[in-house]
């Protein structure tokens, strides 16, 4: 009985996420019932349920803080931010953009419900869990093969070259490189005067591209994004490189070839991901006024 409940509240936390994000797209009103479709046929969606993950929960807690910068509200920002320490990995990119940017109230806000978060776990279930969690985070890069069972799954930039670069440590000197050239595409998108739409999709894609472990159910993260990207395009159609729409149609749908990753050993998904970030710093290269959201 607890599966079907799980599945029925994971559908539903993820339908009231997207339906949020799409009432505050005054471009995208017209097209609800297409935007029901392309939410329905979203592949991360269906991982998300025929895995039975708590990724539905971290698109909450990205939800809630969108809305939060939407309100100028930066401390309850970082205050449903700092509830993502149950995927650690997904608040790498939020604390390195808002620490190297100052935004202090975001990392306050991040620290309190953290430790909050881990606090209540710990007063529950003892102290025993809570060090054995943060033992096996200290230790990660021990147990990362367990974790990703089908590498070809995952869509982050350090399983791109691993599958694609077979010498481990020329991958990892590859990632870290690829990591820093996210994060400042980020952050200058942040340090920009882009509108809040185009920041935050970036922040959703740097998340997603520098995340130590990230499977593709975690990918319904990227959710927003494709609402606040398509919003902005049909409000700018012409402000925007010739690739980005393509881009952006590719990102939605490449998940569904991941396996073939398998075979060519290249996760088309995260080229394309870090194509549209660089799309969106260029696009606030060229149009530096704030527009829409």
């Amino acid at each position: 009985m607890a599966l079907p409940l799980w599945l029925g509240v994971t559908a539903f936390i993820y339908g009231l996420c997207c339906y949020a994000v799409w009432k505050v797209c005054p471009r995208l009103r017209g097209y609800g019932f297409t935007v029901l479709i392309l939410a329905l046929a979203f592949p991360a969606f269906w991982h998300l349920i025929a895995w039975g993950q708590t990724s539905a929960i971290a698109l909450v807690c990205f939800t809630l803080a969108f809305f939060a910068f939407r309100s100028k509200q930066e401390f309850l920002a970082g205050l449903a931010l700092g509830c993502l320490i149950f995927k650690p990995q997904l608040g790498l990119a939020a604390a390195i953009i808002f620490l190297l940017t100052f935004r202090w109230k975001v990392i306050a806000g991040a620290l309190l419900s953290a430790a909050a978060e881990l606090t209540i776990g710990a007063l529950y279930y003892g102290s025993d869990p809570l060090r054995e969690w943060i033992h096996s985070l200290l230790n990660v890069r021990y147990i990362l093969p367990l974790l990703e069972p089908r590498v070809y799954q995952t869509h982050t930039l350090r399983t791109f070259w691993i599958m694609l670069v077979p010498w481990n440590s020329f991958s990892f000197a590859f990632y870290i490189v690829s990591v820093i050239l996210v994060c400042a595409l980020a952050i200058a998108c942040w340090r920009s005067r882009l509108s809040l739409s185009l920041r935050y999709s970036a922040l959703l894609l740097a998340t997603v591209l520098i995340a130590l472990h990230l499977t593709v159910y975690d990918l319904v993260i990227l959710a927003p994004a494709f609402l606040l990207l398509s919003d902005t395009m049909i409000a700018q159609p012409d402000n925007f490189a010739p690739y980005f729409k393509l881009f952006l149609y590719s990102a939605f749908v490449v998940p569904l070839l991941g396996p073939l990753a398998r075979v060519t050993r290249f996760q088309l998904s995260v080229p394309v991901m870090a194509a549209l970030l660089f799309g969106i710093w260029r696009f606030g290269r060229n149009e530096p006024s704030e527009a829409g959201l």
